[in-house]
Formats: C-alpha cells, sequence, structure tokens
C-alpha cells in the first residue's frame, strides 16, 4: 500500500497550487522538485493578474474569468492556513488611452463588461485627472480606462505561502524522493520540452522574459499597463515593472533589452522616473504552441499527469488549474478542463 495519493513533480505556481488543491481534498501529496520552490520562472518579480479585454468571448477567457473571481477565496484559504501572505490583492489597473478612436472603443467594452464579468467587476473610462495625482500615468487622450478586475500578487510571496500551508498539513518539498500514486507534471519550461521530445512534435517552447524590480511604495495603489509595460505596486514597497518575451536568445541573463522596458515605464509613469533600480531578472517561461495551458493525461504513461503552459498567464489561472487538476486526479472528472487546454489532442494519433 503508498503512502502517497499523488506525486506532484515541480514546485512553480502550478505544481504548488495544484498540491494545495490536492490536500484540501484530503490527498495524501508529495511535492519533489530538485531546484526548490519558486526556482523557474514562477520566482520572478511580476504577478499580474490580467483579464482578458471583455469581447471575442471564448472558452480561455472564460476560464481565465471564473480562475480570477475566485482568486481572493484561494489565496485567503492559503493565507489563513499557513500564516504567510502572498501579497494578493484585487487592486485593479489603469491604462492610458491614446486618442479619441481608442477612448470610444473602450467605452464600447463598458457594457460587455458589465454582462461578462457578471457585475462581480467594472471596466470604465475616467478622465486621467480622477486617478492619484502621483500614481497617474500618462495619457494622450487625457482618458484612462480602469478595471475593477485586475488583481496582483508577489510570485516569490505566493509560492512561500504555497509552501507554509502545505506545510501546516504535513506536505514538504523534497529535492528528491521516489514517485507514488499518480504523477502530475509541473514542470514549466523544462516540462515542455520534455513533453515535446515524448509526441515527436513541438508542444511548447521556453520564452524569456526580463522584468526588474524598482524601490517605490505605492502598495495600495492600481496597477499600470501603459508604454507597453506593467508596473505592479507590491505590498513590501516594492514595484515590478516588465516584461519582455523573448523567442530568439542568446543568454538566459538580463540584458540590454530590459532597459528599453524600464525607460518604458518611466515615461509612462512620471512617480518612476527616480525609482532606483534593486533588481533585474530574467527567466524562462513555458509557452505552449496552442498560447493556452495544456491540462490532462499524459498520452501514453497511464498514471501521469501535465499542468503547464501557464505562460504569462500562469498564476492567473492557478486557481482555476488546481481545481480542474484535482478533480481530474483524484475523480477522473476532467469537465472543468476547456477542450482546447487538453494535452491529448496536440500528440499525434497512435498508430
Amino acid at each position: 500500500m503508498t503512502s502517497v495519493d499523488v506525486t506532484v513533480r515541480g514546485a512553480g505556481i502550478l505544481g504548488l497550487s495544484c498540491a494545495w488543491a490536492l490536500v484540501q481534498r484530503g490527498a495524501r501529496v508529495r511535492v519533489i522538485d530538485p531546484a526548490g520552490p519558486g526556482a523557474g520562472s514562477s520566482g520572478g518579480v511580476v504577478g499580474a493578474l490580467a483579464p482578458h479585454v471583455p469581447e471575442n468571448w471564448n472558452e480561455k477567457k472564460a476560464f481565465q474569468l471564473d480562475s480570477l473571481l475566485s482568486a481572493t477565496a484561494f489565496w485567503d484559504g492559503v493565507e489563513t492556513a499557513g500564516g504567510q501572505s502572498a501579497g494578493y490583492l484585487r487592486s485593479g489597473r489603469l491604462q492610458p488611452l491614446a486618442d479619441a478612436a481608442a477612448v470610444e472603443l473602450a467605452r464600447a467594452r463598458c457594457a460587455t463588461a458589465a454582462e461578462l464579468w457578471q457585475g462581480r467587476a467594472t471596466w470604465q473610462v475616467i478622465a486621467a485627472a480622477e486617478a492619484p495625482g502621483a500614481w497617474r500615468p500618462d495619457s494622450p487622450s487625457g482618458f484612462l480606462v480602469h478595471d475593477t478586475m485586475t488583481a496582483r500578487l508577489h510570485p516569490r510571496l505566493a509560492c512561500a505561502a504555497l509552501v507554509a500551508a502545505l506545510a501546516v498539513r504535513g506536505v514538504r518539498v523534497l529535492g528528491d524522493g521516489a514517485e507514488e500514486g499518480a504523477v502530475l507534471h509541473a514542470t514549466g519550461a523544462p516540462g515542455l520540452v520534455e513533453l515535446s521530445r515524448h509526441a515527436g512534435r513541438q508542444i511548447g517552447v521556453p520564452i524569456k522574459g526580463q522584468a526588474a524590480l524598482l524601490r517605490h511604495d505605492a502598495a495600495a495603489l492600481p496597477q499600470i499597463f501603459a508604454g507597453g509595460v506593467h508596473v505592479i505596486p507590491h505590498v513590501d514597497g516594492t514595484t515590478a515593472i516588465g516584461s519582455t518575451s523573448e523567442r530568439d536568445f542568446a543568454s538566459a541573463a538580463p540584458d540590454g533589452l530590459l532597459d528599453g522596458v524600464i525607460a518604458a515605464a518611466r515615461a509612462a509613469v512620471p512617480a518612476l522616473r527616480d525609482a532606483p533600480v534593486i533588481e533585474r531578472w530574467a527567466g524562462m517561461r513555458p509557452r505552449a504552441r496552442t498560447r493556452a495551458p495544456v491540462l490532462g493525461h499524459w498520452p501514453g504513461r497511464p498514471g501521469h499527469f501535465i499542468a503547464n503552459g501557464g505562460f504569462k498567464i500562469g498564476f492567473g489561472m492557478a486557481p482555476g488549474i488546481a481545481h480542474a487538476m484535482a478533480a481530474l486526479l483524484l475523480e477522473e472528472d476532467d469537465s472543468a478542463i476547456p477542450a482546447g487546454f487538453r494535452v491529448e489532442p496536440l500528440f499525434p494519433t497512435a498508430t
């Protein structure tokens, strides 16, 4: 008789979140990651949990919306269990509008957001003068989009909070160990490479992202998306900006491309112009060929499962993915996994 129901390989945001959801359902869980918690792209600095634009609705956007709506309860539960903050807050977001056409389009989306977001968050066009004076992004049109759906967390604090909550339930992240029970592979960019090798075709690739952490305390203020970059105030008095999205790169280390991101953020948000850079970060993010997460049974490997491909939306998707994978692993219920997320169709049909 095994002592473990599920072995989770990977202690990034998806692996840890799935482990937490499994434990919440009564499963005995083992988490293994040779590099330790949050060692890959989940150990970054950005942490923007932003919704898709409320139009051209599809299953991916609907799944993400449900996950964002459930995030407050998810992270409250993690923080209460482990006693550590994840830095989560439904802080909202400001986006400057470039011209009259952009203002008109943004106003047209207000009614769509009211319907799709179930009245639980708003998308509004406001005069730039209504935004906090010291945190007002430059807006050529004089108007901003303000949505109240967007949230943020601190990636490293979130991973640490999950580790602490799991520890209270007797689950620790191990550097090595035997696989027992079902095996969930939540191994990020290296896992997509391995999955592609097994499939004999490209399932996904690592995409380099670079971001920076500035010393500027705006913890209670909304996020900003301006100048093509995200600006995320964190609970610890820092502000993150990012990020690049690089398919071709010579090195995994931060480089000169990050300077352009920093310059764009300073130009768009005057409050950041003199804020010192305290960290430059780079990492490999797992991007599936479908641009959606890949979830489900690992074809040809009975008892093995996949949760990967978070790319830019992994933290926002984590509560939903954790729920869906726990149902699959413990109850063989895959009804919460959208068709476009399923890993099985990505494998060639066996002959």
